[in-house]
């Protein structure tokens, strides 16, 4: 009897201990994971409708803080640009220092004189509104579209400027990863420039800080609820023992008077 109980008292204690454990681990990953997220994203709600069907407006989403240095073709991005208006503003780059960007040939924007296949824009939507003249883009700047083409305020309407409707990589805040609300989750990473040199851009950590947050959650829970598991069996197991004992004692009983 001795012996059982020291062993129940012992994977009581194992348990207890594991459950810690968890519940620390989980709290790592729970709180590491809100903080990383906090210090790589910054949130923006996006105020026109000029980036649908990709984002709404309204919509909040979470962009990845970057140097204006590491954007690629096809990257949605924040910036703020003072020639364009005082609020962060949300487009689509579709050129880079060096490019030629023009529309519309076929129907579609070219790049360098190659054609663009956009999937992104509306369905039924054009590349353009109006037509883009080509437009070099100097070196350390980009030129932006808004995917809903008829009704962005984005290069294309300030192709009059001294710049070309271009602004500085300086001017990026963000890229974004995701659109947080509605919860729309992660945003397509579009191929319609992989064939341009440079190349186009990895999604940031946004999958692994998600991970992280649930993983930890998950953790928290489960060794948060050992305790009263354990407890509730080690009270069934005893209400099962007892009930055997009074049995036993009855039929010796009952044998002695016969």
């Amino acid at each position: 009897m001795s012996t059982t109980r020291r062993t129940d008292e012992g994977h009581g204690r194992l348990g207890s201990t594991l459950s810690g454990v968890a519940v620390a681990l989980g709290c790592v990953l729970f709180l590491g994971g809100f903080v990383w997220g906090a210090l790589v994203y910054q949130p923006y709600t996006v105020p026109t409708g000029s980036m649908t069907p990709t984002i709404g407006a309204g919509d909040r989403v979470l962009a990845q803080r970057i140097d204006g240095d590491d954007v690629r073709r096809g990257d949605v991005i924040v910036f703020r640009q003072q020639t364009w208006g005082d609020l962060p503003m949300v487009k689509r780059v579709v050129g880079v220092g060096g490019d030629k960007v023009a529309c519309c040939t076929g129907g579609k924007l070219t790049v360098n004189g190659k054609q663009i296949d956009e999937p992104y824009l509306p369905k039924g939507g054009g590349a353009s509104a109006t037509g883009i003249k080509e437009t070099a883009v100097p070196e350390g700047r980009l030129f932006l579209l808004g995917d809903e083409r008829s009704g962005s305020m984005d290069s294309s309407v300030h192709l009059q400027d001294a710049d070309g409707g271009t602004v500085p990589r300086s001017a990026v805040k963000g890229r974004v990863d995701a659109v947080a609300w509605p919860l729309d989750g992660m945003l397509d990473r579009t191929t319609a420039f992989d064939d341009l040199p440079g190349g186009t851009s990895d999604p940031g950590p946004l999958r692994l800080q998600l991970a992280a947050v649930v993983a930890g959650a998950v953790l928290i829970l489960g060794g948060a609820a050992y305790g009263p598991i354990a407890k509730r069996a080690r009270r069934r197991a005893g209400q099962t023992g007892n009930a055997g004992g009074g049995r036993s004692s009855g039929t010796t009983e009952a044998a002695g008077v016969g």
